[in-house]
């Protein structure tokens, strides 16, 4: 299997070891030392300044670092699911069906919820409808 670039196994590192509860408590505790020192300096500007810029620039790069592994979990999930969907009894035109854009999967998740509730609707009635829901599905992107 081939590994993953540096900018990926830096983001899964980092989302793994920023998740522990112990990171958690350093962050606390971090916040916790900042608010004791207020007294210290005052309660100054710069004080205030130091904590603002510090959680600011965490946060902005800890979203790329975050996307980055949840986009690569999302695209893997995917291939897992279509590979579940292709080896089974499942209906193959599925496959693919997350690039449908919202309304198409939302009108797709109504119909499966009501054939799911629904006696009088056959396989084949439901085929037909998840097919004109699918058919409209965007071309792949490459």
């Amino acid at each position: 299997m081939p590994k993953a670039n540096g900018f990926s196994r830096f983001a899964s590192t980092v989302a793994e070891y920023s998740g522990r509860p112990a990171v958690f408590v350093l962050a606390l505790i971090s916040i916790a030392v900042w608010g004791l020192t207020g007294p210290i300096f005052g309660f100054s500007q710069t004080w205030q300044l130091v904590v603002n810029t510090g959680t600011t620039i965490v946060t902005f790069l800890m979203v790329f670092v975050l996307q980055n592994t949840q986009n690569r979990d999302g695209r893997a999930l995917q291939a897992k699911l279509d590979e579940l969907i292709l080896t089974s009894a499942a209906e193959n035109s599925y496959v693919g069906i997350e690039r449908l854009d919202e309304k198409e999967l939302k009108r797709l998740a109504e119909i499966l919820q009501q054939h799911a509730h629904d006696d009088d609707d056959d396989d084949h009635t439901l085929r037909e409808k998840v097919s004109n829901v699918i058919s409209r599905r965007p071309p792949a992107r490459s």
